[in-house]
């Protein structure tokens, strides 16, 4: 069998049938058995494709469950894979907060301890590795698949398992009661580019070629002396910056896996490097993982493969840096709310209020995790298990109409809002001298919203962005003043800052307590 499959798997569920594959004599026969308490479930037999010396079957799609053996058999030696389970599989990717690992979370000792009553969500790591050229199986395994413990959930610093992955895992299978299997494929201070194949960077006219990135800046973490030693140096130092070439060794070998979905942390290294063209390079991304796992999987994982990402959390307070505020907007594809038509079957986590000061990781990497994974996980369930009316979002405009003789702008949002925090700066408006072209703005058409243009008296200033203070919040409603302001309004933005508010803290939320996400 290829090295990503093993005993205490878990395999795809129906209705899709999943993918095995290993190695065996070029044009042998392999035969491949599945077979439960009551015996044999069913069988496939395959030849050893010549050239690659691999074979490859779909077995019939299975409901939930198991345990099962799976035995590949050539000739008279056989392989016998034990306690398999059919459930779903999920990918998680990304930078360091993905490979955060559930020792280094806040209520850890708990959150271990917790392990032992999850045996039906298994978990898998794919060691580091970059290559330049794309590969058929993976180098090297840091975790083969397991049952979960407090060792091989807490193995240490940035190495297995991720915490992120591990906590959605968990909270999906308390709502669905039905095995998980986690695939964890991340690696520390590394930018999407490294995670695109050529085809990807290709479709953003970026260069495939690694010269254009040594001038990308080496994004490390600041830790106290006592911690280094507990990271490894390429954690601290910045992971590969080359382009695909973690999608040539992580990414690539994984194609033929039959998959649920895919989870999503990472972009505050391009929050230092192409931070403007994230708004192509990441559904560029999304795009190009479908097409692969769905070609890669013989059509069993599905063409929208649902996709789910953290938007970036926090780094610095009172950075004047809007680098991170802009690509938690790309990070929507400059539309604010996700799904939209330029990322249909995506959710997005909003992160921006776990901010995490005194994190002995760096406050770039919060401890909370456990918000993330919910807020992840509402967005699985709506979007990729399509459960109706549950609120997986937090609320959005989609109207703002101006009140030019009180000089108040009036902002309708899509749902009920709790406001914690009358905060002077989460509004902001941008001024500049010329004449209104419309009062109103309804939503998009594609799903996002457009700024307001609004009028105010002139002021001969350059643009430039004011607050704009909340007056009053009603169930739906926002009422800012833009006493300020002057001349014509151009924008409107919120929570634009890489610190906007203090923990839990923001100013807008909806009665479950997610957040609203910020726009411009």
């Amino acid at each position: 069998f290829a090295s990503y499959y093993g005993d205490h798997m878990v395999l795809q569920k129906e209705p899709a049938g999943a993918v095995v594959w290993g190695y065996g004599e070029p044009g042998a026969a392999v035969t491949v058995a599945l077979s439960g308490d009551g015996g044999l479930v069913m069988k496939k037999t395959v030849q050893v494709k010549g050239l690659s010396g691999t074979w490859t079957t779909v077995l019939d799609p299975m409901d939930q469950g198991g345990p099962y053996a799976l035995t590949a058999a050539q000739g008279s030696e056989n392989v016998t894979l034990r306690d398999v389970y059919f459930g779903d599989v999920w990918l998680c990717s990304g930078q360091s907060n993905m490979a955060m690992t559930v020792l280094q979370i806040a209520n850890a000792s708990q959150e271990l301890a917790a392990a032992a009553r999850y045996p039906y969500v298994r978990v898998f790591a794919a060691a580091p590795a970059r290559s330049d050229v794309e590969l058929e199986d993976l180098e090297r395994i840091d975790l083969p698949w397991s049952v979960p413990t407090a060792e091989n959930l807490g193995h240490g610093n940035f190495t297995y398992f991720s915490a992120v992955c591990w906590l959605l895992g968990r909270y999906l299978y308390e709502a669905l009661r039905s095995p998980v299997g986690l695939v964890e494929a991340a690696w520390g201070g590394t930018p999407i580019e490294a995670w695109s194949s050529r085809r990807a960077l290709r479709a953003c006219g970026l260069p495939e070629d690694a010269g254009s990135f040594r001038a990308g800046l080496v994004f490390c973490t600041p830790l106290s002396p006592a911690l280094s030693s507990s990271i490894s140096p390429h954690q601290l130092l910045s992971g590969p910056q080359t382009p695909s070439v973690l999608w040539n060794a992580m990414i690539h070998p994984l194609l033929n896996m039959t998959l649920r979905g895919v989870a999503w942390y990472q972009g505050e290294a391009n929050a230092f490097l192409h931070t403007d063209r994230y708004n192509c390079t990441f559904p560029a991304l999304i795009a190009d993982w479908r097409r692969a796992f769905h070609a890669g999987s013989a059509g069993q994982t599905e063409p929208l493969l649902p996709f789910g990402f953290v938007q970036l959390s926090t780094y610095r307070r009172q950075s004047p840096d809007d680098s991170f505020a802009r690509l938690r907007w790309h990070q929507t594809a400059d539309l604010g709310v996700v799904p939209n038509t330029r990322m249909p079957g995506t959710f997005m986590a909003v992160a921006m209020d776990l901010c995490d000061e005194r994190s002995p990781y760096g406050s770039i990497h919060p401890r909370d995790k456990q918000n993330v994974a919910h807020r992840l996980h509402l967005g699985a369930r709506a979007v990729a298990y399509g459960e109706k009316d549950l609120v997986f979002q937090g609320p959005y405009p989609t109207r703002a109409v101006l009140e030019v003789t009180r000089g108040l702008l009036n902002l309708t949002y899509s749902q009920e809002l709790v406001c914690r925090r009358r905060d002077t700066r989460a509004f902001e408006v941008r001024r500049e001298k010329s004449f209104p072209r419309g009062w109103k703005r309804e939503a998009h058409p594609d799903g996002g919203f457009s700024p307001p243009q609004v009028c105010c008296s002139s002021q001969p200033s350059p643009c430039g962005w004011l607050p704009a203070p909340v007056v009053a919040v009603e169930s739906r409603t926002v009422t800012l003043a833009l006493a300020g302001c002057g001349t014509l309004v151009l924008g409107l933005r919120y929570a634009w800052a890489e610190w906007p508010c203090e923990y839990e803290s923001c100013a807008l939320y909806n009665t479950r307590g997610l957040p609203a996400p910020p726009f411009l």
